[in-house]
């Protein structure tokens, strides 16, 4: 603009003189109207800048449409890069531990033109949300671990999910206690996230002590953490069914629980063609070890390196043996012993007084009564990660071999005695719910649950809104679930809203048919219709 306004005053100075020195005084005369329309010209510049600037500002400052899920995600990400590309180029190492730093602490930088930054909107790795489809899913799957649990006569306990740190340190190699979510909590106490839920059962049981009436058949379902790699059937969290016996000291323990497992199964439509159960005994490693004389106290470290067989290379296993101490006859015949995959092998090479053979006839003899005998397999090398199983052991798993395992669980008799009261033998199982879900997708076993109410109720004059709250009230009092249209809508947005919940009826409150005491009912699924007396509508 000062340039406008320099030319447009130069001009009119300049120009007579000029003209009159060159002799173009006549042709001046047609250049005059050009001079004086400039300060015009000028004007007019500076209205459209000053427009246009008006029009920029209105845009900034107008609100911008909610961006779609992904467009969303992008603009976060790209809002979290590094605000300078020269200095990430400079500095690239630092700033890609910058950035990494920031995604582990899930923070968020905020944008400078767009003013705040939206924030991670994923939950942290190896976690989930539960949206409403999903938190459906999961109430129809507890409900059927509850109720199998209350079918074998079970009762509920619970705990809570951060625990003493002291109940999941031990001294057995444990992978477990290397995934521990564990801090310090601001009064300087030792706590961790409860990474499984037999020993909070255990605390319970040492709790009531000689007051706890025996036997004890507990079942709970609760939250896991557990930091360890996230794969598929594998989280940081998870939820997880336990049910327990406590006090009883026989392999009809064992029996009970793994019959509880297979009536599970066959609720949720599965066969013993889709899943087995692995079954074996601690006591088959002791007795291996005692041949080869082995010392008592490697037994646990032994215990975790087989239990590693399927997921290690057998190289690898004898490496780890060697570590320990283990003398190579004697890991060679640990080898051969749990290759074995019949109890008629087992008892060959133990005989027929060794415990753990007895053990594994017993439970076979009860399974068949009990008719689950073809979902077990024999495999000697089920001993199970944890240090505290003693006796039998079993592990669920997919026949077509794509999961991890589905369950797990067994004997630990000394479990009570390692947190310092008195031993009582004790039998259970955990059962996850992520393998279980995705073993469900796969054999298209997953049952689509979807939102559904018995009543939408929708007054049709705003003048009726408390009547039809009332009507809304007299229904759930009546047991009906009810959704309540809360704000003015059309009766067509009813329908739709009414197929959305998947409701069995449309209550109408209207003023014709309220001045009569009646509301009208429509019944969606028959597609009939009718006026119903207030005091009759249930």
């Amino acid at each position: 603009m000062a340039t406008v306004r320099c030319l447009t005053i130069g001009m009119q100075r300049a120009a007579p003189a000029l003209a009159a020195q060159h002799g173009l005084a006549a042709k001046w005369s047609s250049l005059r109207p050009l001079c004086s329309a400039l300060p015009s010209l000028r004007a007019a510049a500076a209205a459209g800048s000053q427009s246009a600037r008006s029009s920029q500002q209105q845009q900034e400052q107008q609100p911008r449409p909610p961006l779609p899920r992904l467009q969303r995600r992008q603009a976060f990400r790209t809002q979290a890069a590094p605000a300078s590309a020269a200095a990430t180029t400079a500095d690239n190492g630092a700033s890609a531990a910058s950035a990494t730093q920031d995604r582990k602490a899930g923070s968020a930088r905020i944008g400078e033109a767009g003013g705040k930054g939206l924030v991670d909107v994923n939950p942290p790795r190896g976690t989930r949300d539960f949206f409403p489809e999903d938190k459906r899913l999961q109430n129809w799957l507890f409900g059927e671990f509850a109720e199998v649990s209350r079918l074998f006569g079970f009762e509920q306990v619970d705990f809570p999910v951060l625990e003493s740190e002291e109940l999941y340190v031990r001294k057995a190699g444990e992978e477990i206690t290397d995934q521990l979510y564990n801090f310090e909590d601001k009064g300087g106490r030792r706590v961790a996230l409860r990474p499984e839920l037999t020993p909070s059962l255990a605390r319970l049981a040492l709790q009531r002590g000689k007051g706890l009436a025996l036997p004890a058949k507990w079942f709970s379902i609760g939250q896991c953490w557990r930091y360890e790699r996230a794969t598929r059937g594998r989280r940081r969290e998870h939820y997880q069914w336990n049910m327990d016996i406590i006090g009883v000291a026989g392999v009809e323990a064992e029996a009970e629980l793994l019959a509880a497992i297979v009536t599970f199964f066959c609720r949720l439509g599965l066969t013993s063609a889709d899943v087995g159960l692995k079954v074996s005994s601690r006591k088959v490693l002791q007795a291996v070890l005692a041949r080869f004389g082995v010392a008592d106290e490697a037994f646990g470290p032994v215990c975790v390196v087989v239990d590693k067989m399927e997921k290690i290379p057998r190289d690898k296993v004898v490496e780890e043996l060697q570590k320990l101490g283990v003398a190579a006859d004697a890991i060679e015949g640990i080898l051969q012993a749990l290759a074995l995959r019949s109890v008629e092998q087992l008892e060959a090479l133990l005989g027929p007084e060794c415990a753990a053979v007895a053990d594994l006839r017993t439970l076979y003899d009860l399974a068949a009564a009990y008719g689950y005998a073809d979902w077990l397999v024999f495999d000697a090398s089920v001993v199970r990660g944890l240090a505290y199983y003693t006796g039998v052991v079993f592990e669920g798993f997919d026949r077509a071999g794509q999961l991890r395992a589905i369950c797990g669980g067994g004997r630990y008799d000394r479990l009570l005695g390692t947190f310092g009261g008195e031993d009582q033998p004790c039998a259970g199982f955990g059962f996850g719910d992520a393998v279980i879900v995705e073993l469900l997708k796969d054999k298209k076993l997953l049952p689509e649950i979807k939102h559904q109410v018995d009543d939408l109720v929708m007054p049709q004059d705003e003048s009726l809104r408390a009547q039809a709250t009332a009507v809304a009230q007299r229904l759930r009092s009546a047991g009906r679930r009810v959704d309540l249209v809360l704000e003015p809508k059309r009766l067509k947005w009813a329908f739709k809203q009414a197929e959305r919940c998947n409701a069995a009826r449309l209550v109408l409150v209207a003023p014709d048919e309220w001045s009569r005491g009646m509301v009208r009912v429509k019944d969606l699924a028959k597609r009939e219709e009718a006026d119903v007396p207030v005091e009759e509508l249930a």
